[in-house]
C-alpha cells in the first residue's frame, strides 16, 4: 500500500512538472509579427530623422546662398567717377567772358552783338568788335581745355571699366552682380556727361564765332554807309576797321 502511494505521488510530481514546464516556456516564444511591426516602426522613425537632417541641410544651404546674395561688392568706383565728373564740371565753370548763363548771354547780345545803328559812335563800334573777338578767342580756348580734361579722364575710365567687368564676372551672389552692373551704368553715364560737355563747349565756341561773323558783317555795312555819307566819315581816332 505504501509502495502504491509512493508511485502515485511520483506520478503526480511528474505530471505537475510536465504541465508547468510548457507554461513557463510560452513567455520566451519568438513572435514574428510583433518583430516585423517593431522593425517597421524603427524604419519609419529612422526615415523621419533622415528627412529632418535633409531639411536642415537644405535650410543651411539656403541661408548660405542668401548670405552670398546679400554680400556687397568689395570694389567701388564711385570715388573715381565723382572725381572725373568734378574735373569736367570745374572746367565748364571756368568758362571765360560769356559763359553758360542765360542772363549774361542776353546782355551780351543786347550790347556788343546788337545790330549797329547810326546812333553808335565809331569808337563804340570798334570796342564792340574787339569784345566779340575776345569772346570767340576765349570760347575756343575753353573748348580746347574741356577736350583736354576729358581726354585725361579716358585712362581713368579704362581702368574702372576693367575693374568693374572683373568684379562682375567674379560676383558670388545676385547683389554683387547687380552692384557691379549699376557701377558700369554709372561709368557709362559719366562718359556720356563728358561727351555732352565736349559738345557743349565746342558748340559755344562755334556759336560765338558765327555771331562774331554776323556782327562783323553788320558793322561793316554800317561803317561803309558812314564812309559814303558826307559828314559821317571817320576821324583820325577812328581809323581802325574791323570786318
Amino acid at each position: 500500500m505504501s509502495r502504491l502511494s509512493a508511485l502515485l505521488a511520483a506520478g503526480a510530481v511528474a505530471l505537475t512538472l510536465g504541465v508547468s514546464a510548457p507554461a513557463r516556456a510560452q513567455w520566451i516564444v519568438f513572435d514574428p509579427n510583433n518583430y516585423v511591426q517593431n522593425v517597421l516602426t524603427a524604419a519609419r522613425e529612422l526615415q523621419q530623422i533622415n528627412n529632418q537632417i535633409t531639411s536642415l541641410q537644405n535650410e543651411a544651404q539656403m541661408l548660405i546662398n542668401q548670405a552670398k546674395n546679400l554680400a556687397s561688392l568689395p570694389y567701388s568706383s564711385l570715388q573715381q567717377l565723382q572725381a572725373s565728373i568734378q574735373r569736367t564740371q570745374q572746367l565748364l565753370a571756368q568758362a571765360q567772358r560769356i559763359a553758360y548763363d542765360v542772363q549774361q548771354i542776353d546782355r551780351a547780345f543786347s550790347t556788343s552783338y546788337a545790330p549797329a545803328t547810326g546812333r553808335q559812335s565809331n569808337l563804340l563800334l570798334v570796342a564792340n568788335a574787339q569784345s566779340r573777338w575776345q569772346n570767340s578767342y576765349a570760347a575756343t580756348q575753353d573748348a580746347l581745355r574741356v577736350q583736354a580734361g576729358i581726354v585725361g579722364n579716358l585712362d581713368t575710365n579704362r581702368i574702372q571699366t576693367s575693374a568693374l567687368v572683373t568684379s562682375s564676372q567674379a560676383a558670388s551672389g545676385g547683389l554683387q552682380a547687380t552692384q557691379a552692373g549699376n557701377q558700369i551704368l554709372a561709368l557709362n553715364a559719366q562718359q556720356l556727361a563728358d561727351l555732352t560737355a565736349v559738345v557743349t563747349a565746342q558748340g559755344r565756341a562755334q556759336s560765338l564765332e558765327a555771331a562774331q561773323r554776323a556782327s562783323a558783317q553788320d558793322q561793316g555795312r554800317e561803317q561803309l554807309r558812314r564812309f559814303l555819307t558826307p559828314g559821317q566819315g571817320y576821324q583820325s581816332q577812328d581809323v581802325r576797321m574791323f570786318h
